[in-house]
């Protein structure tokens, strides 16, 4: 199976290295598609100490990006980024696969 990959902005970088660095037992931040949310699928997002043997390994200056083999086939080709504007600051999921998504930005459906 072919895939694109995932890429991460330069805002989301940064702010993940900032995270990170706020905890040290945590080596990443994961990105993972959950079932669930207003349309359909949702994304998740923690902290981890440790990659899996299947994920998808995304590093941009000090920041590091797990993404599970399930979760990379509903976010193929997305890029990951940080908005900070006047409705706050949030992670989000730019993917060209989704057909709808909630007012919130965290849900989706394909």
């Amino acid at each position: 199976m072919t895939t694109e990959t995932v890429t991460l902005s330069d805002s989301a970088a940064k702010r993940i290295a900032v995270i990170l660095k706020s905890d040290v037992e945590k080596k990443a931040m994961r990105v993972s598609v959950e079932g669930g949310g207003c349309s359909g699928f949702s994304y998740k997002f923690d902290l981890v100490s440790d990659a899996d043997d299947d994920d998808l390994v995304l590093e941009k200056g000090d920041a590091k990006v797990l993404i599970d083999s399930m979760s990379l086939v509903y976010m193929s080709g997305s890029e990951i980024d940080f908005v900070d504007n006047l409705l706050g600051q949030s992670f989000q999921i730019k993917n060209p696969n989704a057909v709808a998504s909630c007012g919130c930005g965290t849900s989706f459906s394909i």
